[in-house]
């Protein structure tokens, strides 16, 4: 007798229903990073806005704030990992998109120095996929116009002079991770 069981219509819904609802559930719980990141880009770029308008010869080393917030995010994915007690196709998806998007920021900014470190408006176009991909898989509104922003706001940003690139890329990052970010930590805590 053959150990697997055909599934009808009726209990493969049920079952792919479930996935996409654990899907939503973890995703959701990853509010945290949005904030975390969030919060962390919007303070570097208006910290390097004002540090080149101070004339501080390396307004970059305000950028140094991430290297904490990196090892901090790897070590919660690691633990929320491990206590997860399942891991969709979805969540893996969604995770190595991330990974894959910080893979593409450390190869800009590691060759940077080929464009003159001009990174700001490549970073926004390049972050525009895995939060409009996260909004998708989430089926959440304000992360798939959070995506559409970054687009919107890399393009004008290839248009201004460096200093102003931070301006905008703060507000990028205000409208594409903070407000879907407290919208997610707002829907998750009802």
């Amino acid at each position: 007798m053959d150990d697997d069981k055909n599934l009808t219509a009726h209990e493969s819904l049920e079952i792919i229903t479930a996935m996409i609802r654990q899907a939503k559930g973890n995703a959701r719980d990853n509010a945290f990073y949005f904030l975390l990141w969030g919060w962390v880009v919007t303070l570097a770029n208006i910290g390097m806005y004002l540090l080149i308008q101070l004339n501080y010869p390396r307004p970059y080393v305000v950028w140094s704030i991430v290297i904490p917030a990196w090892i901090f995010t790897m070590y919660k994915g690691v633990k929320q990992g491990r206590n997860e007690s399942a891991m969709t196709h979805l969540d893996r998806i969604s995770a190595w998109l991330w990974v894959s998007f910080g893979i593409v920021v450390f190869t800009l900014i590691a060759f940077g120095y080929k464009i003159n470190f001009q990174l700001n408006p490549l970073i926004l176009i390049v972050a525009a996929i895995p939060t409009l991909v996260s909004g998708i898989i989430l089926r959440f509104n304000p992360l798939i116009i959070g995506g559409i922003l970054f687009w919107f706001f890399g393009i004008v940003n290839f248009l201004l002079p460096m200093p102003y690139q931070n301006l905008l890329g703060a507000l990028a990052i205000i409208c594409g991770y903070l407000i879907p970010g407290y919208m997610l930590k707002s829907k998750n805590e009802k």
